[in-house]
């Protein structure tokens, strides 16, 4: 890729695709007639290029080499977006590769724009695991940055709801990103019910830009707490606990996709007109290939809102026993991120009714070992408040 980025010859010539559908498959000419619309339409048409599940330095080197040999004038910005755990915990290494590269470096003039997903990093390791590696691979990512003089922004996916990455308390959500990373450039998406519900009316959206405008600057000016050692090694067991409480659920339990499928409206939500994108990745496939919207809306149907605190509680619990309770219970109270995020669990775990959810099994489950896990389900949501409290 990096010699072909430096070649002058044309790689594919133009059309060649239509003309050999024996070579070209239906998804490469599609993104070869993708790259072609980029090229014909007015530079100020489109601004970045997302990479969706990016995980190595060619994605971003192939995008940036289609564009060009597309003949795309002003190119657009190539904006790897890491979703899952191993994504975000890859990262680093990623964007060193492609910093360290003449050929790349040279091509985007010491800028770069970085996507963190929020909604699919929660989907795989559950709320917690995803909010600590959220907030230490964006550390990571802006020091490297700085030391390869790079002048870096982050992309925030997130979703309205909290299990999707959203906050409602828009300014404590800002001033809750690790110092460093913002430096006065935030980027955030808004999507689905949420643009309606900031910017449907002329008040509202002032007020939410008003919003957002103050805690970016506050953002610069605002002491705030950097863990220690002894912070992170918490941090570090809460993430692997959690996530390996919520796996085993969610992955590994045979009962669990049978009871999902049986006793929410995940089936259905996908022929809703409610997302933008298929409600699946791939037709077929369990819950790692369901988009987060389905995932996330099922769950609050019959409210349970599982994705939220699923893994918390056995986390929170471990800790409290053994002897770093009172150093959770300090970390809590003086390091405004960890509060944040243990505050919007506590609001879920407040919003959810686990009698509904029953009712819900009592009308649709019919499999017993499916009835077991639902019982079970709303067991460790009863420790998980006891946790959090």
């Amino acid at each position: 890729l990096q010699k072909q980025l430096t070649n002058k010859r044309p790689l594919i010539r133009p059309g060649e695709w239509k003309q050999h559908p024996e070579t070209f498959s239906q998804n490469a000419a599609e993104v070869m007639d993708t790259f072609q619309m980029i090229a014909e339409l007015p530079s100020s048409s489109l601004s970045a290029y997302v990479i969706s599940q990016a995980t190595s330095a060619s994605d971003v080197l192939a995008v940036l080499l289609l564009q060009r040999d597309a003949g795309v004038k002003d190119e657009l910005r190539v904006v790897p977006l890491f979703e899952t755990l191993d994504d975000l915990n890859g990262a680093c290494s990623t964007m060193e590769t492609l910093w360290n590269m003449p050929v790349y470096k040279g091509s985007i003039n010491g800028k770069q724009e970085i996507m963190v997903g929020y909604s699919d990093s929660a989907k795989d390791a559950g709320r917690l695991a995803a909010s600590w590696a959220q907030y230490e691979t964006q550390e990571k990512l802006a020091a490297l940055a700085n030391d390869c003089g790079i002048d870096l922004t982050f992309f925030h996916g997130k979703g309205g709801t909290v299990g999707r990455g959203g906050n409602p308390a828009t300014f404590h959500a800002i001033l809750a990103h690790p110092p460093g990373t913002v430096n006065g450039r935030f980027r955030v998406t808004e999507q689905g019910e949420m643009i309606n519900q900031n910017f449907g009316h002329e008040e509202i959206a002032e007020r939410t830009l008003d919003i957002y405008t103050a805690a970016v600057l506050a953002e610069q000016h605002t002491e705030r707490s950097i863990p220690g050692d002894e912070w992170r090694a918490l941090m570090n067991k809460l993430s692997e606990v959690s996530c390996d409480a919520y796996r085993e659920v969610v992955r590994e339990d045979e009962r669990f996709v049978p009871y999902f499928r049986a006793a929410t409206p995940e089936l259905e939500l996908s022929s809703l007109n409610i997302g933008s994108r298929p409600a699946k990745r791939k037709a077929s496939g369990g819950v790692e290939s369901l988009r987060a919207i389905p995932w996330i809306f099922a769950w609050t149907q019959t409210r349970l809102n599982l994705p939220t605190w699923l893994g918390v509680g056995e986390a929170v619990t471990a800790i409290l026993e053994s002897e770093d309770g009172e150093k959770l219970q300090d970390m809590y109270a003086n390091w405004g991120p960890f509060r944040t995020t243990i505050d919007l669990v506590e609001m879920v775990l407040a919003k959810s009714e686990p009698e509904i959810a029953a009712h819900y099994d009592a009308l649709l489950v019919k499999d017993e070992s499916s009835k077991q896990l639902g019982e079970e389900l709303r067991e460790r949501h009863a420790k998980t408040v006891s946790g959090v409290l």
